[in-house]
């Protein structure tokens, strides 16, 4: 299986990256390709600028996207699976993987209205996807107070299996604030077993 690993932290001495790599080490032991989309390393640019806005909002597909959508567009269709890395930021992702989905998730591609309000059709064919978040707070937290089930429900309903994606699960590792060194080593050996089992 080829998989493109998407990774959101401005910090490659993070424990995010930890994560990461502990996930491709198991990826690569599965026997699996893959490429990394490092968002920030990337530069990739978040802001959608008018031009791109005018081109969603008018739901114009003559329009060519961005070099760098169709770019990440063309990672996708390459890949069988999509894997997302990063840390939990006031209840979601990085800003930086926020307008990654706005901008290349665009019309055409990652959705087409048949007619008006009415959700269509979707170029992306992607078999699974896999959200890995590490997080200060523990999981029994983000779950007595809500935030998982949005965050699953976001993240996974809409930005995924709202545009073709077959089937996306939601991994958090939490409790890294005051968790110790065994949390640590707890979150990281999971991380691996993730990749060795995806």
């Amino acid at each position: 299986m080829h998989v493109y690993v998407l990774f959101a932290h401005p910090s490659h001495q993070s424990f995010t990256c930890e994560v990461l790599d502990e996930f491709i080490r198991g990826l690569r032991d599965a026997g699996h390709t893959f490429e990394l989309g490092d968002l920030y390393a990337m530069g990739f640019q978040t802001d959608m600028d008018l031009k791109q806005y005018k081109r969603e909002i008018g739901l114009d597909t003559t329009v060519p996207v961005p070099d760098d959508v169709k770019a990440e567009q063309d990672k996708i269709d390459k890949s069988d699976a999509l894997v997302f890395v990063y840390p939990v930021w006031w209840s979601d992702c990085p800003a930086k993987l926020k307008g990654w989905f706005d901008r290349v998730l665009s019309y055409g591609y990652a959705y087409v209205y048949e007619k008006e309000g009415a959700h269509a059709t979707s170029e992306i064919d992607i078999s699974k996807a896999l959200v890995i978040c590490s997080a200060g707070h523990t999981v029994e937290h983000l779950e007595e107070t809500g935030i998982a089930e949005s965050m699953r429900r976001v993240m996974l309903n809409d930005r995924l299996l709202g545009v073709g994606v077959k089937d996306a699960k939601m991994e958090i590792l939490g409790g890294m604030v005051g968790g110790g060194a065994a949390v640590r080593a707890q979150n990281l050996a999971r991380a691996y077993e993730l990749g060795k089992e995806f």
